[in-house]
């Protein structure tokens, strides 16, 4: 019989305090090997916390940390050489030449990729010379992916990938992530971009306060009953919609999350789609973007974690 897999990442009880501060309150989650994991959460939730006590940087106050088996508090030395970071902020020396970081990380590791190889991949190549403090800020992310990765890692920890990048650049790193889940690497994400959260992450935690609020894959998250579609359109800001409640059936509630985008959720049939419609026509607006289908996971980490500004 062949012994379970060992996770990648295995929290337990997770708590750090700073001062009267509890950032990380009895946090627990699970990375399995070669898959990816995406952590979200607002502004001040715990994910940074969390990730730099996986990474070894931060010291925990209570619970269980395993990163590929080890404590990363005790056996920091035995995980480096086997897993990659992407810091928040970059973490390359503002005065060092691209091409020099990235060729010194590489130095660290019993069998690297090739910078230059790397440097090409990430349309940095023009860039090598270019001291880290005068790249762009798209330049700098991808140049701290590169430092992630060019060890050949087994685990990499992204904290915001894609913070600052144009699409082009986001969906080169996308790509990336889905390469290194193929060849078998472990990926902990944080991102504030819900899009890549479903389209990356075999698992997704939320948390707030510290705490994980909601966990499961994407479409577990999103799976609602059948009475729980969602139509959403787009018309003219601040439209009284007391006459279009009126006509909804019972369940149904229309709401504005954000001006002239309007969202229905409830019971969704053929009638209903006719009755906004009507409605529309009778305030002498066009219903646009009109779209009917399920919540999607930016809704349920609304839901979950309030739309107040952290």
């Amino acid at each position: 019989m062949s012994a379970t897999p060992v996770p990648a990442v295995d929290v337990s009880g997770l708590v750090k305090r700073f001062g009267p501060t509890t950032a990380v309150d009895g946090l627990s989650l699970r990375l399995d090997q070669g898959t990816v994991l995406a952590l979200l959460g607002p502004n001040g939730a715990g994910k940074t916390t969390t990730v730099e006590i996986c990474e070894g940087f931060l010291r925990r106050d209570a619970g269980s940390v395993r990163v590929l088996g080890l404590d990363p508090a005790t056996s920091g030395d035995r995980l480096r050489p086997r897993v990659g970071v992407m810091p928040q902020g970059g973490g390359a020396y503002p005065g060092v030449r691209a091409e020099e970081m990235l060729t010194l990380v590489a130095a660290c590791a019993a069998n690297p990729l090739s910078p230059a190889w790397l440097l090409d991949v990430l349309g940095l190549e023009s860039a090598r010379r270019t001291p880290y403090k005068r790249l762009s800020g798209g330049q700098q992310q991808r140049l701290s992916l590169a430092c992630a990765l060019v060890g050949r890692p087994e685990l990499v920890f992204l904290d915001e990938p894609t913070a600052g990048l144009d699409p082009q650049a986001r969906r080169l790193v996308w790509e990336l992530v889905a390469a290194l889940r193929a060849d078998g690497v472990s990926v902990l994400l944080t991102t504030h971009v819900m899009e890549e959260a479903e389209e990356l992450a075999d698992h997704v935690v939320i948390i707030d306060k510290g705490r994980v609020v909601a966990e499961g894959s994407p479409r577990q998250l999103t799976a609602e009953q059948p009475d729980a579609a969602r139509l959403r359109f787009r018309a003219t800001p601040g439209l009284d919609t007391s006459e279009l409640c009126a006509a909804l059936p019972n369940g149904c509630r229309i709401d504005e999350p954000s001006p002239g985008a309007y969202q229905l959720s409830g019971r969704v049939d053929p009638q209903v789609v006719s009755a906004v419609t009507a409605w529309c026509a009778r305030q002498g607006v066009l219903a646009e973007e009109l779209h009917v289908g399920r919540r999607s996971l930016e809704d349920v980490f609304l839901e979950l974690t309030g739309r107040e500004l952290r």
